[in-house]
């Protein structure tokens, strides 16, 4: 189980619009569909959850350092990656979000 910390991490991580990140400062909680004032530049559904995997990255490794049992695939999943990213074919948990962390 998620600290209560990592929960609403998680939760404003995955109810963020990402796919214009690159291309603008936004709010916490931004969304395209209700942007006044959106642009026309936004990032494939790919490299939407590219950003996102990285934006996880950066904070679970935060929130491992205040809960080292912390389940990284768990947190993952909360943020709101597919699990195409979280889970490899054989439904086997993505070694890459362990290998993306500095665990020393």
């Amino acid at each position: 189980m998620l600290s209560r910390n990592a929960q609403e991490m998680a939760a404003e991580i995955a109810g963020h619009d990402w796919s214009d990140a690159p291309y603008r400062l936004d709010r916490a909680g931004h969304d395209r569909n209700s942007d006044t004032k959106r642009t026309d530049d936004a990032l494939s559904s790919d490299e939407t959850d590219r950003v996102r995997w990285n934006v996880v990255m950066v904070t679970a490794q935060v929130l491992l350092f205040q809960d080292p049992d912390m389940d990284i695939v768990e947190y993952a999943m909360a943020c709101g990656l597919p699990r195409r990213l979280t889970h490899r074919s054989n439904g086997k948990p993505n070694g890459g979000l362990t290998m993306g962390l500095r665990l020393t």
